[in-house]
């Protein structure tokens, strides 16, 4: 079998668990094509992520006491899995947890790439709103969006 990926990129595919993983391997096609990896919380359920590398994360609720701290050991446990993996790319779908990786990869001048919640249609996450001024690509799934955020690319939805 001759292996068909592109080494010359490296993708992180970063979500939170649920509906923005649900969204995320959307992207399998992509995955596919590149070197890649995923990132995600660790919950009770197990994700399919078709043979694809998987790191997890400590899953983060901002009304928890443990918040900062989480955020804190998410921060680095993703410089370990940066430095680990290198990526040029990080392809996020949200939310908080991921916001590590992200700023992580705009320090070390790599690209961002974030696509807005498919649940999203006329308000932006929290996520979204802060990294919007950081994300080399801010894709949108409602043109509703645009009025919160100008400079989204709408694309249509990734469902």
């Amino acid at each position: 079998m001759t292996d068909t990926k592109d080494h010359r990129l490296k993708i992180c595919f970063a979500a939170s668990s649920g509906g923005h993983f649900e969204q995320l391997m959307r992207l399998k096609p992509l995955m596919d094509k590149y070197d890649s990896f995923v990132m995600t919380e660790r919950t009770d359920y197990l994700p399919d992520t078709g043979g694809e590398k998987i790191y997890y994360l400590r899953q983060v609720n901002r009304k928890e006491k443990s918040f900062p701290f989480r955020m804190l050991l998410n921060a680095f446990d993703s410089l370990r899995i940066y430095q680990r993996e290198k990526p040029d790319v990080v392809i996020c779908t949200g939310v908080l947890a991921m916001i590590p990786i992200c700023l992580i990869a705009k320090l070390h001048r790599k690209k961002l790439i974030y696509i807005e919640s498919y649940a999203k249609v006329s308000s932006g996450t929290e996520t979204g709103h802060f990294l919007y001024k950081y994300a080399d690509r801010f894709y949108i799934q409602w043109k509703a969006l645009r009025q919160v955020y100008p400079d989204g690319r709408y694309v249509g939805g990734i469902y």
